[in-house]
């Protein structure tokens, strides 16, 4: 068996310089001489046998090689730190990574608030959030590129454990000053004469919905089709149309938009946490994991109830 022989202070080092793309930045950020910090750099380069970065008298960008090992380097420090530290001391003294990816419409304004109050209590914990669609959060979780996703499932999968946690009802998202607004509900036939904003087809979402109105025989009329949710809600937010959303994807006490439920047929996902099947997370992603668990589930009881 071939041994590499490299330490824990050249990947620190290595990481350090990838994330500041600069040696003088990252030589500061890790207390050492930047000259010290260049004989580590080549030291990991030798031992490794490939060049890590590309360096110019202006910056420093990773080659194709190093951003590979990068994301190994990552995990390789992340799986250390963790097996000489306790969960405890790691959120106390260390500074864990977490990656997570989501579905845009939980990362528009949920995960914020839920990042915001987990680095209140876990300062030192780096996350990182990939926000893609529900294809693309699932594949970044079967990769191994993040610990864990955040999304919904319409078909379930072998290789991904999906625990479903909180039930997302689709909303009908209007200007507050819409004749429309002053109800408590409104069904589809309602909104079948006014112009529709959509997600793309490719969007899950937009796949749940297509699924459920051909079910029910309605063909509704989108007017306007954007790639992004957030694009979506500001053309809402300008006037130019009305737009079925999850709930989650809708501001609590928006000052121009308002989210009524939809009927009739009424169309839900179940959102939940995706993880690879067997795999133990480690302690920094597991932490953050149950603080999303906890923060999905206290969700629901702040939602007004759907109409019966």
């Amino acid at each position: 068996m071939k041994y590499i022989n490299f330490d824990l202070h050249q990947l620190q080092a290595f990481i350090a310089v990838a994330e500041r793309g600069s040696f003088r930045a990252a030589a500061e950020q890790i207390h050492l001489s930047p000259p010290a910090l260049s004989r580590r750099i080549e030291k990991l380069e030798s031992i490794i046998g490939t060049k890590l970065f590309n360096r110019t008298t202006r910056e420093v960008e990773l080659t194709s090689l190093g951003r590979i090992f990068l994301d190994r380097a990552r995990s390789a420090v992340d799986d250390l730190e963790s097996a000489m530290l306790g969960i405890s001391d790691i959120a106390a003294t260390r500074s864990g990574r977490v990656t997570v990816a989501c579905v845009p419409s939980a990362a528009l304004y949920f995960l914020p608030q839920v990042i915001s109050s987990f680095s209140l209590k876990y300062p030192a914990l780096r996350i990182r959030v990939i926000d893609e669609s529900m294809n693309q959060t699932l594949q970044s979780v079967l990769s191994g590129e993040s610990d864990f996703g955040i999304g919904f499932m319409s078909t379930l999968m072998p290789e991904i454990h999906f625990e479903g946690i909180h039930n997302d009802p689709f909303v009908i998202a209007m200007r507050r000053e819409h004749p429309l607004a002053t109800r408590k509900s409104v069904s589809w036939s309602a909104i079948a004469a006014e112009r529709l904003i959509s997600v793309a087809r490719s969007s899950g979402n937009r796949q749940l919905l297509d699924d459920v109105l051909a079910k029910a025989g309605i063909q509704p009329n989108f007017a306007f089709e954007v790639s992004h949710i957030g694009t979506l809600l500001g053309m809402v937010e300008a006037g130019l149309g009305l737009a079925a959303v999850p709930r989650m994807a809708l501001p609590a006490n928006h000052s121009v938009v308002i989210g009524l439920p939809l009927k009739n047929p009424t169309i839900s996902r179940s959102l939940g946490l995706l993880t690879r099947q067997g795999l133990s997370l480690r302690p920094a992603a597991a932490m953050f994991h149950e603080h999303l668990s906890v923060a999905l589930r206290r969700r629901r009881p702040q939602l007004e109830p759907l109409p019966r």
